[in-house]
């Protein structure tokens, strides 16, 4: 079985981009491949954050993910920093990164300008982290989205440049794609955010949904109800493709809005009843986990004692294979 890896940030509770962009995706993936899921929060360190928050949003994230159908036996989910072997690894692949690499990297670039007062050295090596985080459980499959391409080419040419060094050690990564595109924030102008406040969290009640959902903006061209509309360019629609199963996504929701057979309230309430068809159980085994959070921790940790141990494989693989740690004769 392949090893997939991959990673999300514990920058507060989780939204619905995160759950169709990526974490359902993860949730079907898990049966295929051997598993490793990290809450890395070394990577959220590189910019400003609350350190009394932190704790408590990795934890909670983790409740989140397990909530969301992340199997608790069978999927590796553990926090980064709780496995030394992350950082380790990453200064070995630092020796062998050539800095201008780092300087044209995208995310970089739009963190810099995002974080102008703050342009610290982990933002710039944020790729050899991510690169790390990968290789050091062999990882073989990545699921990301267009924007995150270029980390795992990345990934790919240290896996080369180290293997050509010093020898055959890491396999050479590949992109899994997710088949769901960037999913926009409610106010139809940007990605899905908590900090731009633009977003549905996949905790809200059905009432704080409604509350976001009835204000936002849908297609311009319907003025009123009689007009006619163009579900494509409706930001409603594009949630309703997330949820809202065929036939009623064509029949109900774009044959109404064309022809004017309904409004545009009455489509964002058939997408409330369909979000919360989604939402609901994953709300509920929210709830039920809550309730068991020493167990959750404790699975945690089981989690981390076994990546120290796989880290640690391939920690004493590469160091002597660059002549690190010989063994003296005596």
């Amino acid at each position: 079985m392949k090893v997939l890896f991959t990673g999300i940030q514990p920058t507060g509770l989780l939204h619905i981009g995160n759950y169709f962009g990526a974490i359902r995706n993860w949730v079907q993936l898990q049966h295929k491949y051997k598993s490793y899921i990290s809450v890395v929060d070394l990577h959220a360190i590189t910019i400003e954050y609350d350190p009394r928050e932190m704790r408590e949003n990795t934890f909670e994230l983790a409740l989140a993910l397990y909530a969301c159908g992340i199997d608790l036996e069978k999927t590796i989910l553990f926090v980064q920093s709780e496995v030394p072997g992350h950082a380790e690894l990453t200064w070995t692949f630092n020796t062998i990164t050539p800095l201008g690499e780092l300087e044209r990297m995208t995310q970089f670039k739009d963190k810099a300008k995002q974080h102008r007062k703050n342009v610290n050295v982990g933002l710039l090596d944020y790729p050899v982290l991510q690169a790390a985080d990968i290789l050091i459980y062999k990882g073989e499959v990545v699921p990301v989205g267009e924007d995150q391409i270029q980390h795992v080419e990345f990934t790919r040419e240290v896996a080369r440049r180290f293997n050509a060094r010093y020898g055959p050690t890491f396999p050479e990564c590949r992109a899994e794609l997710t088949a769901t595109p960037r999913i926009m924030g409610i106010d139809g102008g940007s990605k899905m955010s908590k900090s731009k406040g633009n977003y549905i969290g996949i905790l809200d009640s059905r009432e704080e949904i409604w509350q976001k959902l009835a204000p936002a903006p849908t297609d311009p061209a319907r003025v009123k109800r009689s007009d006619p509309g163009t579900p494509e360019k409706c930001n409603i629609y594009s949630y309703h493709k997330l949820a809202t199963p065929e036939p009623e996504l064509n029949e109900y929701v774009a044959h109404g809005c064309r022809s004017a057979a309904i409004g545009c309230l009455d489509c964002k309430r058939k997408l409330l009843d369909n979000m919360m068809k989604v939402l609901d159980p994953i709300q509920e085994r929210y709830e039920s986990l809550s309730a068991k959070r020493s167990e959750v921790r404790d699975t945690l940790d089981q989690n981390a004692d076994i990546c120290r141990k796989a880290s640690a494989e391939t920690i004493l693989e590469v160091k002597e294979k660059m002549g690190l740690n010989p063994v003296w004769k005596v």
